[in-house]
């Protein structure tokens, strides 16, 4: 495999947000793997202004329990499901995220107030990435 081409996939893998990779083609096998990050900031800023993961928090984080698609509303002319400062009990629904055409209800496992929303959007979301906190 020659470079030019690892160098287009790596730089896939970077712009895409996926966390790995891994092309077989004939007996050549490449696996590119890139360290999980959160965005820190709104979708458009440069990598560098990306936090890892592991970022120490106040209140009690809701993770992804799966890998797929962040939506905040129902459709795309719906009603956010929760914003900023929303009270929400345990059971609510916070999100939605599709994985393999299916959409999946994430609920609150927590009573409390949303005080950060972590992830845009229409954004790829990893297993175990924090979406929301609870405070």
């Amino acid at each position: 495999m020659d470079l030019r081409k690892l160098k287009k996939l790596i730089d896939l893998v970077e712009e895409s947000g996926i966390a790995e990779l891994e092309l077989t083609e004939g007996e050549e096998k490449v696996k590119i793997s890139r360290q999980l990050m959160q965005q820190s900031a709104p979708s458009g800023t440069a990598a560098s202004d990306h936090k890892p993961v592991a970022e120490k928090v106040d209140g009690h984080a809701v993770n992804s329990p799966m890998v797929g698609t962040f939506y905040r509303s129902a459709s795309p002319e719906a009603k956010v499901f929760v914003d900023l400062g929303s009270k929400v009990t345990k059971g609510d629904t916070l999100c939605i995220i599709e994985a393999m055409k299916l959409l999946n209800e994430i609920e609150a496992d927590a009573t409390g107030i949303i005080t950060k929303i972590l992830v845009e959007n229409g954004q790829p979301v990893e297993y175990g990435e924090t979406l929301f906190i609870i405070g």
